[in-house]
């Protein structure tokens, strides 16, 4: 009867914190899904007073715990298997400008200031808020800003420029330690790293934090110092 009681007050306890993080708004919970947010701070709690209330049972908290963490696991599940639920539990993105035009309602939705609104334009680069076509308030916290066509980075389609794709690096020396595999599946061998390393003023591989090569076989080495 008495692990049914906490079982009962994490599953109300929980629905009450969803009730208040979403009253709070996007802000509070910032890029935290709203039930990781929610876990997060209960779970610290519970486990706080497990490791120092040693007078009183440990499986009570212990039990709160693990209702917790099956709440938020089956919530995620139940996201990634039925998408249309996510915006009743995470929350929808909500558009804050568009074609020069301020939504005062939707701000007041999604709990944010006109100041700091502002603030998140600034902070994307935005200081003059005529450079901005459409700005939306994702249900993270975050501003992202479509920016008018004549303040947009000029992108090499505009200059009939077929840039070559870029390809991730890969890490040839870290922490002063050779990466064979690495190196192996590059096509290259020692001989040629040393010779590299060498023309950049680098003895052997232990003077080395980190070198990465791309596709082209242009190694950057770095010293971390």
């Amino acid at each position: 009867m008495e692990i049914i009681k906490v079982i009962a007050a994490s599953l109300l306890s929980a629905a009450i914190l969803f009730i208040i993080a979403k009253l709070i708004g996007h802000k509070q919970i910032s890029q935290l899904e709203v039930f990781d947010y929610i876990t997060g701070i209960t779970l610290g709690s519970i486990g706080a007073e497990l490791a120092t209330t040693l007078d009183k049972p440990w499986w009570k908290p212990t039990i709160a715990m693990l209702v917790y963490g099956g709440i938020t696991v089956s919530l995620s599940y139940i996201t990634r298997k039925f998408p249309r639920t996510r915006k009743y539990i995470n929350g929808t993105p909500t558009v804050i400008m568009n074609n020069g035009k301020l939504y005062r309602k939707n701000m007041k939705k999604a709990k944010l200031e006109l100041s700091e609104f502002m603030v998140l334009c600034r902070q994307e680069g935005y200081f003059n808020l005529s450079d901005i076509q459409t700005a939306v308030y994702e249900y993270n916290g975050k501003l992202t800003i479509m920016p008018v066509s004549a303040k947009r980075p000029i992108q090499p389609e505009d200059i009939k420029i077929i840039p070559q794709q870029e390809t991730i690096n890969t890490e040839l020396i870290m922490d002063g330690r050779l990466l064979g595999e690495n190196l192996k599946r590059m096509g290259l061998d020692e001989i040629w790293l040393k010779a590299q390393l060498k023309s950049q003023g680098f003895k052997n591989f232990k003077d080395v934090f980190l070198a990465v090569c791309d596709n082209n076989h242009k190694l950057s080495v770095y010293s971390g110092t």
